[in-house]
This record gives C-alpha cells, sequence and structure tokens, in this order.
C-alpha cells in the first residue's frame, strides 16, 4: 500500500486542498460501496468489492500521512478513521459472508464471519495492550534509575548497555530507557533473529509480516478475486494468530527481561557493607 500511498499522497498534499477527513470520509463510502458488491456474491461483484476495497484501503493509507505533512490532524479525525475502519470490516465481513452464504448454502461462512470480525477486534485491542505495556516497563525502568532505594541516580549497569531494538516509538519519549535491553533473552534464544530482522529491513519488509492490513487484504481483496473466500480467510487467520502469539511470547521474554534489569539497580543502589555507597 504504502508506495502507491505516498506517491499520492505527495500529489495530493502539493495541489489539491483535499484534507484529511474528507479522505477518510471517501474511504469509508468507498468501503460501503465495496460491500454492497460482495452482497452481489457473483464472481463479477465480487471483483469489483475487492477493487473498491483496495481503492478505499489506499485512502485509508493516505489520511494520516497528510495529516502529519500538513500539521492537520485532529483529535476527531483520528477517531472517524478507527471507527470508520472498524465499521469497513464490520460491514465488508457481513455482507461478503452472507452473501456466499446465500449463495452456496454452506454454514462455514458465517462461522467465518464472526471470526474475522473477533480477528480484527482481538488484532487491535491487543496491539493497544502491547503498546500500553511497553510504556509501563519503560516507565518503570525510567523511575527505578530516577527513585532508587539508597536515594540518588544509579549508573546504568554495564551490562545491560545494549541497544533496545524494540522498534517502539515510547524510545523517542523515554530516552533514559534506551539502552537497557528489554530483548535480551529473545536474542539469546533466537540468535538467527538479529541477522534476519536486517535483511528483511534492508528489503523494506516488516518482520510483523501478517497483521491486520494483510489479514483484511487476503480476506476482501485475495480471497474474492480468486474465487477462494474460504481457504484463504482460514490460512491468513491462521498466520495472524501465529504472528500475534509470537509478539506475546516475545513480550513475556520482554517482562523476564525487565525483572532482571531492576533487580540490577535495585542491587547498584543498595550501600555496600562498610557503609560507603555501592559501586
Amino acid at each position: 500500500m504504502d508506495p502507491l500511498a505516498g506517491r499520492l499522497v505527495v500529489t495530493t498534499a502539493n495541489r489539491t486542498s483535499i484534507t484529511p477527513n474528507q479522505i477518510t470520509w471517501g474511504a469509508f463510502v468507498l468501503g460501503l460501496g465495496s460491500a454492497w458488491c460482495f452482497l452481489r456474491a457473483e464472481w463479477p461483484w465480487l471483483v469489483a468489492g475487492a477493487a473498491l476495497y483496495h481503492v478505499s484501503f489506499v485512502l485509508d493509507c493516505m489520511d494520516g500521512k497528510i495529516a502529519r505533512l500538513k500539521g492537520s490532524g485532529t483529535v476527531l479525525g483520528g477517531w472517524l478513521d478507527y471507527v470508520f475502519d472498524r465499521i469497513r470490516v464490520l460491514a465488508c465481513t457481513a455482507a461478503l459472508m452472507w452473501g456466499q452464504y446465500r449463495a452456496t448454502g454452506q454454514d462455514i461462512y458465517p462461522v467465518l464471519g464472526i471470526g474475522v470480525v473477533f480477528l480484527d477486534m482481538l488484532r487491535y485491542v491487543d496491539a493497544l495492550q502491547i503498546a500500553k505495556v511497553r510504556r509501563q516497563m519503560r516507565r518503570a525502568l525510567r523511575h527505578a534509575y530516577e527513585e532508587p532505594a539508597g536515594g540518588g541516580p544509579v549508573a546504568l549497569p554495564a551490562s545491560l548497555l545494549r541497544d533496545d531494538l524494540d522498534n517502539d516509538p515510547d524510545d523517542v519519549r523515554i530516552r533514559l530507557t534506551d539502552a537497557v535491553d528489554l530483548q535480551r533473552e529473545f536474542r539469546d534464544r533466537f540468535s538467527w533473529y538479529p541477522g534476519l530482522r536486517e535483511w528483511l529491513r534492508e528489503h523494506r519488509i516488516r518482520t510483523h509480516l501478517v497483521s491486520g492490513i494483510e489479514f483484511q487484504m487476503a480476506v476482501f481483496i485475495v480471497g474474492p478475486l480468486v474465487g477462494a473466500v474460504v481457504p484463504v480467510t482460514i490460512g491468513a487467520a491462521a498466520l495472524l494468530l501465529l504472528f500475534e502469539a509470537a509478539i506475546m511470547y516475545k513480550l513475556v521474554l520482554s517482562s523476564r527481561d525487565l525483572s532482571r534489569a531492576l533487580a540490577a539497580i535495585r542491587t547498584s543502589a543498595e550501600p555496600s557493607v562498610s557503609g560507603a555507597p555501592a559501586g
């Protein structure tokens, strides 16, 4: 999406007066048009629905970029973008699966519809909660450095002087904990991962290969286009769950790294046996 959306953003921002909210509304209307096409169930209409969904998705990638580029983002715009995305997924899922159920009589389609809506909700809730937990972890480290038990700031333990490769935007806001490695155990267990990560970065590929964007594209674009809604949806759902489980596992290992880092800070803050400050 981004290569196309990025080019369109430059032209739209420089040569038109279209606002991000107008683009958000346009993406929403096209998404509803896609749902109407899916409801017709016949293959030509499925192709039309997939095409409309793709254009809707491109516009959805543009509104935030233009808002940041022009500095015109608003709280209302962010809310509209989020709510319209969820309504679009719900409408397109209901239309696609109900249309296929009416056309084939196969009970699997309503079940798939419930699964798609559930996974979309799970992915967004999980992303918000994981971001929240990571912020809390960094704040815990910051507070531990600023308010150690022995009084006075604590020097960063040399054993923890590693770059945090977590790619969390909160690193920009909480610089004090940038040097603490919250992915140490993960990299120790999967020593091949840093090399793979760098290879993916060099080729402009996200390490999170299947997320909400890829899942939606599979269900609402690939499946209808190839006439294989059921297998494509099931395959995409399995991959989405796999990657979400990997993120959760990585977070569990990060929590262990956090516990070790906090323990190291407490140890360095304790006074020595002779009464002189430790370290």
